[in-house]
């Protein structure tokens, strides 16, 4: 009982987080830019196709947020939450250090490895998850995704790097709206 009391705060708390931020992104709504600028951030960032990636990163926090708050498809819902965590990690926080002050990923870290142990075990018995019976596959399908995630995104991100360099698409860089 205690267990699943945690797992539901869990879920809503880093799922709301994940899914307020995608509607952000996504739609401009509660202060965000929405799309246009969110691939106006990421053409900053060096991710290219700039706009693939902010509709990817969008979208994974959006849909993994509603899908870990639902307690449905958990597992997918946290490798969406991992999987743009780590890119923000990579391409964002972690060239200015740990600390969340100096812009570091610390912040960034706690999500996604709340988003790991989420993964890894299950969204508990407050959930659609439990109720469909899909509980016993969490685990294992969220390693095997996990590792997927991670291999996609070494290949994804320098391989995206380069068509870009190689094709003169994204040259124009433009300033994310919250720095003008």
């Amino acid at each position: 009982m205690v267990t699943s009391i945690a797992l539901l705060l869990l879920r809503l708390t880093v799922g709301i987080i994940f899914l307020l931020h995608g509607a952000q992104k996504l739609f401009g709504v509660l202060g965000g830019h929405g799309l246009n600028g969110t691939t106006q951030f990421m053409e900053n960032l060096g991710l290219r196709p700039a706009r693939f990636w902010a509709i990817v990163g969008a979208i994974g926090e959006f849909l993994g947020g509603l899908l870990v708050v639902l307690g449905f498809l958990t597992p997918i819902g946290a490798l969406l939450v991992t999987g743009v965590m780590l890119v923000a990690i990579a391409k964002v926080h972690w060239p200015k250090g740990f600390w969340n002050m100096q812009g570091g990923y610390e912040y960034n870290l706690v999500l996604g490895i709340t988003a790991v142990a989420l993964g890894l075990m299950g969204a508990g018995a407050w959930s659609l998850d439990a109720v469909l019976g899909w509980s016993a596959l969490s685990a294992t399908f969220f390693v095997v995704g996990l590792v997927v995630v991670a291999i996609v995104l070494l290949i994804a991100i320098p391989a995206g790097n380069w068509i870009a360099e190689h094709s003169g698409f994204g040259r124009d860089r433009m300033e994310h709206p919250a720095s003008v």
